[in-house]
Formats: structure tokens, C-alpha cells, sequence
């Protein structure tokens, strides 16, 4: 089994990110059960704007994309900016518009049923459930199912406070459901695999 992280954070490595330092006990939850997963900063690629699945040359998101229609598990990672996603994670749900006309090939069904999505938000001040709710909607418009307990996230409580990276604050919380999550959605695409959603059109 595959799974894709997209760290979309405002930062381009090698700056640390808080995101992505949360992200990571997502993904050694999935390496302990031998999901092979692949860790994308979206700030280190061109994704351009717009809202089709190929925008043209220099275009970083066809990469990407193959990258997420090769696994079965995708992972959203957003920082919290202004009680929202950020920027980076807006974009890619736009992107993630071109899917909808898509279709497989062998199956007649949209490519990205039977995937299974995740979510890690971190913030300095609160908004992460406001952030799930909304990345998980675009997700869910395109095709993807979501698992239950499908997300972790931190912040520092109201009010501007430290950066994951630099605060103890309830971490602990933030780690254990990491592992939660991991197993959430690796139990729904296994289940998905030998079950897959099925259905006919009208005639």
C-alpha cells in the first residue's frame, strides 16, 4: 500500500516546518504498517495557479498528481493561517478541481474513488477543525472517502502563542492520534481494496 503526504506549508526547505514535524508521526505510524510512503513540500514545486489537472510548461502538479492516482492513501498537511488553510493547500484543492471529469479506464468510475484522505493541521492559535472541515469537503467533491478519526492537529490555544517546534504544549495528545489516523485510513483502504465502491449509471 502507498500513501502521499503533502506538506503544504508556506515554507520551502530547508526551513524547518511545524507541519511537517507533525506529518512525520503520521508517516512513521504508515511505515510501521508497511505503507510506503512518500513526503511532498508543495513549496518546493511550481504548482501553478489555475484549476485544471495540466496548466502547461513548468507546470509542477501533473508530477505530483501521478504521484497521489498511484496511492491509496493522501495525506493533506496545512498549517493554520487566519483561522484558515494556507495558501499552499488552497491551491491544490484547486488543482484538485481538474480531477472531476476524470474517469478510469477500465472501471468507468472517477479516479480517485476507493482513496482514502487524511489531515494534519498545526496552528499557533486555534482554527485546525475549521481547516480539516474544509480541506476534507474539496476532497470529498472530488472522490476521495474519509476515514473516521481521519485527522491530528495542534495548536497553543487562543491567542498567539509558540510554534509546534518550539512548545511542549499537549504534544503528546497530537502524537497518539497520529497513530490513530494512520491506522484509520490504512484500515479503510484495505477495506476498499477488497470492497471497492461500485456503481451503475442510469440507462
Amino acid at each position: 500500500m502507498r500513501a502521499v503526504v503533502l506538506n503544504c506549508t508556506l515554507k520551502p526547505s530547508p526551513q524547518p516546518s511545524n507541519t511537517e514535524a507533525l506529518a512525520n508521526e503520521v508517516i512513521k505510524a504508515l511505515n510501521d504498517l508497511k505503507v510506503e510512503t512518500t513526503l511532498i513540500r508543495c513549496a518546493d514545486h511550481n504548482i501553478m495557479t489555475g484549476a485544471k489537472s495540466d496548466m502547461g510548461e513548468g507546470d509542477a502538479w501533473p508530477a505530483i498528481l501521478k504521484q497521489i492516482l498511484g496511492a491509496e492513501i493522501l495525506i493533506m498537511a496545512s498549517p493554520t493561517w487566519v483561522g484558515q488553510m494556507s495558501s499552499v493547500a488552497a491551491r491544490v484543492l484547486e488543482r484538485m478541481n481538474g480531477l472531476y471529469p476524470v474517469k478510469n479506464e477500465e472501471t468507468g468510475m472517477p479516479v480517485t474513488y476507493n482513496k482514502v484522505a487524511g489531515f494534519v493541521v498545526t496552528g499557533e492559535e486555534d482554527g485546525a477543525r475549521h481547516v480539516v472541515t474544509e480541506i476534507a469537503g474539496g476532497l470529498m467533491d472530488v472522490g476521495f472517502t474519509i476515514a473516521p478519526q481521519s485527522y491530528t492537529y495542534w495548536n497553543n490555544g487562543p491567542g498567539p502563542g509558540k510554534a509546534y517546534l518550539k512548545s511542549d504544549f499537549r504534544k503528546e495528545w497530537s502524537k497518539e492520534v497520529a497513530v490513530m489516523v494512520a491506522q484509520n485510513v490504512v484500515a479503510v483502504a484495505s477495506a476498499l481494496q477488497k470492497n471497492p465502491i461500485q456503481y451503475k449509471t442510469q440507462s
